[in-house]
C-alpha cells in the first residue's frame, strides 16, 4: 500500500522528461527541438514541475540557465530512472519482435546437450537473442518472464503447452584411461571400483541408484552406498571422464562425452527409466515467432538425437 501510493505522488513523466532535457542542455529551445516541442511548452512543464515540488530547478543568469542544488542533487537518480525505462521498454519490445528469447533449463541439460546445439539455433534465426537462465528449482512460467522451459520430469504439466522431446535410460559408464588400467568387462568387476552417484534431486522412483542397479544383478557382496556424490548429473559424468569412477549415467547427458570418446560404457546395459525431457510454455507464448521457431528447431534436433542413438543400439552399441 505504502509503494502504491508513492506511486501516485509521481509528479508526471512529461515533466519529468522536459527537466531531464533542459538540464541535459542547460537551454529550453534545444530541450523543445529534442522532444519535439515548443519552447513555451517546456517552460510550462518546468513550471509545472518546480510547483508541484515547491523549489526552483534552474537558475536564470545573464551567461543562461544553471541548475539550482536540488535539481543538481535529483538529476543522477533521474536520469538513471529514465535509463532503466528505456532498457525495460526496449526489453518489452524485444520479447514482442521476436528478437528476444527467454529459456529455462537444468544446469545439467543446459550444459552437457542444449547449450552445445544452440549455435546452430543461433545461425538459422541470427534475429533471435537467446537468453538461457539455468536453475534447479522450477520457474513459474506464469509469471511470462519465461519463454519456455525444458523439464525432465512426468509429462504432468497443467495449464502449459507440453511436448515430448527425449526419453532417458541409465548406463554405467567410465573412462577408456580408468578402464584400462582397472577393467570393467563384467558387473562383478565393480568390486574393484569406485562408484560415482548421480544425486540429483529428480522424484523417478524408476530410475536405479547403485544400490537397487546392483540388487537387480544379484551382486549382493558390493556396497551400492559407497562413493561420492553429486547433486547435478553433469557433475557425476565430469567425474566419471577424469578417472574418478565409474558412473551410473543418464545417457542423455552422457552421450557427447561417449561420441568423443572421453568415456565408454563397456557394459553395455541401459536401463529405461519413466521421466523424459518435455519442452513446455504458456500457450499465449506460442504465438510468438521466436517460441514457434524454437520449438521446432529443438524437436528437431531432439528427434535426430534419438535417432542417432537407435542407430547405434541397432549396431555395435549398447
Amino acid at each position: 500500500m505504502e509503494r502504491n501510493a508513492e506511486r501516485r505522488r509521481l509528479p508526471p513523466l512529461n515533466a519529468l522528461r522536459a527537466f531531464e532535457a533542459a538540464a541535459r542542455h542547460l537551454n529550453f529551445s534545444r530541450a523543445a527541438d529534442e522532444l519535439s516541442v515548443t519552447p513555451g511548452a517546456v517552460s510550462q512543464q518546468i513550471q509545472n514541475l518546480e510547483d508541484y515540488v515547491g523549489a526552483a530547478l534552474f537558475k536564470r543568469t545573464p551567461k543562461g540557465l544553471l541548475l539550482t542544488d536540488a535539481a543538481q542533487t535529483a538529476l543522477p537518480a533521474l536520469r538513471e530512472a529514465f535509463d532503466r525505462l528505456a532498457e525495460a521498454a526496449s526489453m518489452l519490445t524485444a520479447a514482442v519482435d521476436g528478437r528476444r528469447l527467454t529459456l529455462t533449463a537444468a544446469p545439467s541439460f543446459a550444459a552437457k546437450w542444449l547449450v552445445p546445439r544452440l549455435g546452430k539455433f543461433e545461425a538459422q534465426h541470427p534475429q533471435v537473442d537467446v537468453w538461457l537462465s539455468a536453475g534447479l528449482e522450477l520457474v513459474d512460467l506464469s509469471t511470462g518472464e519465461v519463454d519456455v522451459a525444458i523439464r525432465y520430469g512426468a509429462g504432468r504439466y497443467p495449464g502449459l503447452e507440453v511436448r515430448r522431446l527425449i526419453g532417458e535410460t541409465v548406463i554405467p559408464v567410465i573412462s577408456p584411461e580408468l578402464a584400462a588400467t582397472t577393467p570393467l568387462n563384467d558387473p562383478a568387476d565393480l568390486a574393484n571400483h569406485v562408484l560415482l552417484h548421480d544425486g540429483s534431486p529428480d522424484p523417478d522412483d524408476s530410475c536405479p541408484d547403485w544400490t537397487m542397479w546392483l540388487a537387480a544383478r544379484g551382486l549382493r557382496g558390493i556396497d551400492g552406498a559407497r562413493g561420492p556424490r553429486f547433486n547435478q548429473s553433469s557433475l557425476v559424468i565430469e567425474a566419471a571422464v577424469n578417472g574418478r569412477g565409474v558412473a551410473l549415467a543418464k545417457r542423455t547427458l552422457a552421450q557427447a562425452d561417449l561420441d568423443a570418446g572421453r568415456l565408454i560404457a563397456p557394459l553395455q546395459i541401459a536401463t529405461a527409466v519413466d521421466f523424459a525431457y518435455y519442452v513446455v510454455h504458456p500457450k499465449a507464448k506460442g504465438r510468438l515467432p521466436q517460441v514457434k521457431a524454437f520449438i521446432n528447431w529443438i524437436t528437431a534436433e531432439a528427434e535426430a538425437h534419438e535417432a542417432a542413438l537407435q542407430a547405434i543400439d541397432n549396431g555395435a552399441g549398447i
